[in-house]
């Protein structure tokens, strides 16, 4: 009998979350294919086994048409293609509709590095906040991405060596990065005023839970408009730190460790951001 769209979406959320996947890939992979069932249940389609590629190129003609970006559709264009991948290894798809689609034509462009006054302004902008102020000078000062912070426990810090141990994710592996006197003041100011709890991740909420991925992106976006910054992310954080490294005269190599770049080519790409006349050997790191 062929499966309804719900029972659909519920399975693949499930192998998901037993696929040792990030909670955001979860989160993200679950709604890109709910968003297309959606779409298909408003044209009248109730089973799996209805969904045509016609229906799949209509989808994204119709995400182009709200203006959602190349990248933002390709991305879409993965998790429904994984979701009928798993539909059809299950045994709960005959046909896999997705094999034909093509994913849209994404230009890069270069990453975002904000400006020294940018970076001084959205620290002002939550310095009366110590968790944010702690979780802007941690993605600073390290470079380490948005999931390996929101992953931080009480016992990843080495205080006394100055040490952050961030945990190895899916396929990337564990490493340690210091932790120099601005990210070092900023956490101990956090450590003060954080939730007296059992639960042992860093950034906590006001009830005591874990502070998700998606709320510190939420959280970021905000003070960005707060400090007047424009076409910020918060990945540009990271590609901050990177630059400065750079510029400073940290050597490629381990600038490429302590970001956790898993090939020297993805840091080298960052060589083109940094024109000569601007490179400023021995400037530390706590002076971004």
């Amino acid at each position: 009998m062929p499966i309804n769209l719900n029972d659909a979406q519920v399975k693949f959320t499930e192998h998901l979350k037993t696929s040792a996947k990030a909670e955001s890939t979860v989160i993200a992979y679950s709604k890109d294919a709910e968003q297309l069932l959606d779409f298909v249940a408003k044209r009248g389609k109730t089973t799996i086994s209805e969904i045509l590629p016609e229906d799949i190129d209509e989808f994204k003609e119709l995400l182009n048409k709200q203006r959602y970006t190349s990248k933002s559709i390709s991305r879409k264009i993965n998790s429904i293609k994984a979701f009928f991948r798993f539909l059809t290894s299950e045994g709960l798809a005959d046909t896999n509709p997705t094999l034909s689609i093509s994913h849209p034509r994404i230009e890069n462009s270069p990453p975002r590095v904000l400006a020294r006054l940018e970076y001084r302004a959205l620290r002002d902008a939550c310095r009366t906040d110590p968790r944010m102020y702690a979780i802007v000078e941690l993605l600073l000062q390290t470079g380490m991405r948005i999931s390996e912070l929101a992953s931080l426990t009480i016992t990843d810090l080495d205080m006394e060596r100055e040490l952050i141990h961030i945990q190895a994710q899916n396929s990337r592996d564990a490493r340690r990065v210091p932790m120099n006197s601005a990210a070092k003041n900023a956490i101990l100011d956090y450590l003060k005023v954080r939730p007296r709890a059992k639960e042992k991740t860093l950034f906590l909420t006001k009830t005591c839970r874990p502070f998700l991925v998606r709320n510190i992106r939420t959280a970021i976006d905000r003070f960005f408009r707060l400090a007047g910054i424009k076409e910020a992310k918060v990945n540009d954080l990271r590609h901050t730190f990177i630059v400065e490294q750079l510029k400073a005269g940290t050597p490629l190599v381990y600038v490429s460790q302590l970001v956790g770049h898993k090939r020297i080519t993805t840091t080298e790409k960052y060589l083109k951001l940094i024109e000569a006349p601007d490179m400023q050997p021995n400037v530390k790191i706590e002076e971004l």
